[in-house]
C-alpha cells in the first residue's frame, strides 16, 4: 500500500462517520464521549484536509453533502476494520481487570443479576460490570455489550451462545388483590379480573386466549412496556401480570394467580461475539453468569 496517499487524520474520519450516522454534532458528542466543539473541529479539519465540504449547515442540523454521501460508505468499512481490530485485540486480554458490558432484560437485571454480580465482584474486584438494560437484542458486533442474556438462540456466524435453561412464566397477583375479586377458582372465572398487558400487540391477552381465557379490552386497563414497573404495579394491588417463575416465586408479595393456567416455557441464553471469547476477563464473567443463572 502506498501510505503516502492517505493524507488524512483517520481519528477524524471517525467524527465524521459518527456525525452522519446520529445525525448531528450533538449526538455523535455524546456517542463517542468528546466535546461537541472537539467533534466540530475534527470534521471540520477533515473536511479541509480532503479538500471537499461534507456537510451542510441548515438551521436543524447538518445534511449531508453529495460528497459527503459519496465518501460514507468509505468511511464505514473503516469503522468496520477499526471495530474487528478492536474486538480481536480485546479478546487477546489474560488481564482480569477492566470492564465487561453485559446486556439483560429490565427483569433479569432487576432481580436476577445483582446477587450474581455481588458474588463476581467479591471473587474479582479488578472486573467492573456495566449493566446495558434493554428489552431489544443488544448488536454485540458492534459493541453495544459484550455478554448477552437473550430468550432466543443468535443466527449470526460470528456470535456463540451457551443454552442455560428453559423458564416458565406465569401469572401473578397480590393477595390483596386476589381476595377483592373473590379467589376465582376457574380460569373462566376470571373475566371480571383486571390484567396488565406487557406490551402494544396485546400479547398477554392472546396468550391467555389460547389457554381458553377470552377477554375483552376492559380487562386490560393498564399496559405497561416494562417488566420491572409492570411487576410493581402488579406488587400494588393494581392486577394480574406475566412474569419469570423464578422471580416470581421467590417475591414473597405476590403469590400464583390462576389455577390451572399452564406455564409459557422459553429459553435462556448466553450470548457473546466470538473474537472476545479467548479474553480471560469475559470469560471469568460468562461463566459466573452460567452458573448463577442456569
Amino acid at each position: 500500500m502506498e501510505w503516502r496517499s492517505v493524507t488524512f487524520d483517520w481519528n477524524r474520519a471517525r467524527a465524521f462517520l459518527v456525525t452522519a450516522e446520529e445525525g448531528s454534532l450533538s449526538a455523535a458528542s455524546r456517542a463517542l464521549k468528546l466535546a461537541q466543539p472537539t467533534v466540530g473541529r475534527q470534521v471540520e479539519a477533515l473536511e479541509a484536509e480532503l479538500g471537499v465540504a461534507l456537510f451542510e449547515r441548515t438551521g436543524r442540523g447538518l445534511r449531508l453533502t453529495p460528497a459527503g454521501h459519496g465518501l460514507l460508505d468509505h468511511a464505514r468499512l473503516m469503522g468496520e476494520g477499526a471495530r474487528a481490530l478492536s474486538l480481536a485485540a480485546w479478546g487477546q486480554s489474560d488481564v482480569l481487570e477492566g470492564e465487561v458490558a453485559i446486556s439483560a432484560s429490565d427483569a433479569y437485571a432487576s432481580y436476577l443479576l445483582p446477587p450474581i454480580l455481588a458474588r463476581l465482584h467479591a471473587a474479582e474486584p479488578g472486573i467492573r460490570i456495566e449493566v446495558v438494560v434493554s428489552n431489544d437484542l443488544s448488536d454485540l458486533s458492534r459493541r453495544e455489550a459484550d455478554i448477552a442474556v437473550r430468550n432466543t438462540r443468535p443466527t449470526e456466524p460470528e456470535l456463540i451462545a451457551r443454552k442455560l435453561r428453559d423458564a416458565a412464566a406465569t401469572l401473578y397477583a397480590a393477595p390483596d388483590y386476589l381476595n377483592r375479586i373473590g379467589r376465582p377458582a376457574q380460569p373462566e372465572a376470571f373475566t371480571k379480573a383486571d390484567f396488565i398487558e406487557i406490551d402494544g400487540q396485546g400479547s398477554l391477552k392472546a396468550l391467555l386466549a389460547r389457554q381458553g381465557v377470552v377477554l375483552e379490552g376492559a380487562n386490560f386497563p393498564y399496559r405497561c412496556r416494562n417488566f420491572t414497573v409492570m411487576w410493581e404495579m402488579v406488587r400494588q394491588g393494581m392486577g394480574i401480570g406475566i412474569l419469570d417463575a423464578r422471580i416470581g416465586d421467590a417475591d414473597p408479595a405476590v403469590e400464583r394467580a390462576m389455577p390451572g393456567f399452564a406455564p409459557i416455557t422459553f429459553p435462556i441464553w448466553l450470548v457473546a461475539h466470538r473474537d472476545t471469547t479467548r479474553s480471560r476477563r469475559l470469560r471469568v464473567v460468562f461463566d459466573a453468569l452460567a452458573e448463577g443463572l442456569a
